[in-house]
């Protein structure tokens, strides 16, 4: 990541080539880049321009989303719109772009490592969406995030990944609540045990799995309620 300083004009040029976009106001962009680290006080950092980024940039994924899965359901829906806009995808975008060369900050971000220096990168991208949506438009910030999110929402493989976590996900979505899991029974020989594992999300009936281990009766149990509700197709070798 670069010091604390305003964008060269090569620097800035180079950029708008990557995003597409030149910009009528360049103090927009430098805004877009600055972490709240750097301590500038002209044109200030991206936190404000953060909060708008995220919700353009969930409009329009959740459009790219009910165009792209016509028969999608609106639990698989905003389970992929999730996974879509997390910090992890946003990371990925930043680091497609190489956005840790262009952003300014200060001394202190250099004690910042793992997650948290992965939800700077992602914070970046989100206000970067949003300094090219008050730029441009809601078209252009569109045309940005189509090049960057349309392949990833094409995935085969977006809608399904570890059932506990897209359960967690849609329950949140869907009830802003955590689903609940209770091992109810324990049998067999300490070689060869069996565990059944209930799942509760308040609103939804309950269901049940049974493996050899605990996290395995969980995984069971959550399939069964995402594929119940209709958020996944049921496999069909079953669970």
């Amino acid at each position: 990541m670069s010091k604390a300083q305003t964008l060269s004009a090569a620097d800035r040029t180079r950029l708008e080539a990557l995003i597409g976009h030149a910009f009528a106001e360049k103090e927009r962009l430098d805004r877009a880049l600055t972490h709240a680290s750097a301590r500038t006080q002209k044109g200030g950092n991206y936190e404000r321009l953060e909060f708008l980024g995220d919700r353009v940039l969930g409009l329009c994924v959740a459009e790219l989303l009910f165009r792209t899965f016509g028969a999608a359901t609106e639990g698989e829906l905003s389970v992929r719109l999730n996974q879509l806009v997390s910090a992890d995808t946003c990371a990925e975008v930043a680091d497609e772009l190489g956005l840790h060369l262009f952003i300014r900050t200060g001394a202190d971000v250099k004690k910042l490592t793992g997650k948290r220096m992965m939800n700077v990168r992602a914070d970046v991208v989100e206000s970067l969406i949003a300094a090219i949506y008050l730029d441009g438009g809601l078209e252009v910030a569109r045309r940005f995030i189509l090049k960057f999110w349309e392949k990833r929402a094409a995935r085969a493989d977006g809608a399904r990944r570890d059932a506990k976590t897209e359960l967690q996900e849609w329950s949140h979505a869907k009830f802003g609540i955590t689903p609940i899991y209770r091992v109810e029974e324990r049998t067999g020989p300490d070689h060869d045990p069996r565990f059944t594992v209930t799942v509760e999300v308040s609103g939804v009936k309950p269901e049940t799995g049974i493996e050899r281990s605990k996290r395995a009766a969980e995984q069971v149990a959550a399939t069964r309620m995402l594929e119940r509700e209709g958020i996944w197709q049921k496999s069909s070798a079953g669970n």
